[in-house]
């Protein structure tokens, strides 16, 4: 069975698409850009913001979905250009923590309305949950 996730703590989609998928203990979150929620279309201003946001954004669907930062298995950043990288993976590591989950990043140019970042995600729904050192 797949379930659509829809919560208004995370903006709404301004297309066809769903914020996540769930189905057989995973949840697929789509692409979140650093917007607030609500009907207006609002990018947070500056690159830690935005960065923040997104990572909210994320965690916003993820509680909606049963799941959260804890339970992520993959994340796939885009970044408008790669020399921004280094603030973004701060902020990241800061936000997700230990274990840190998979990820793949992708310099990918301009993105819509301008942001700087966008990011999806895979994780657990439910009672699992990942473990792990993080790597030592």
């Amino acid at each position: 069975m797949i379930e659509h996730v829809v919560t208004p703590k995370a903006p709404l989609p301004r297309g066809h698409y769903a914020q996540a998928t769930k189905a057989n203990g995973f949840v697929f979150v789509a692409g979140q850009l650093p917007l607030m929620s609500g009907e207006d279309v609002v990018l947070a201003e500056g690159l830690e913001a935005q960065v923040r946001q997104a990572l909210s954004n994320v965690r916003e669907v993820l509680l909606a979905a049963g799941s959260d930062i804890g339970q992520l298995l993959s994340v796939q950043v885009y970044v408008s250009d790669i020399e921004i990288w280094p603030r973004v993976n701060d902020i990241y590591r800061e936000f997700v923590g230990h274990p840190a989950p998979a990820r793949t990043v992708v310099p990918c140019g301009q993105l819509h309305y301008g942001a700087q970042v966008e990011i999806s995600a895979i994780a657990l729904c439910g009672d699992a949950s990942r473990t792990g050192d993080g790597g030592a």
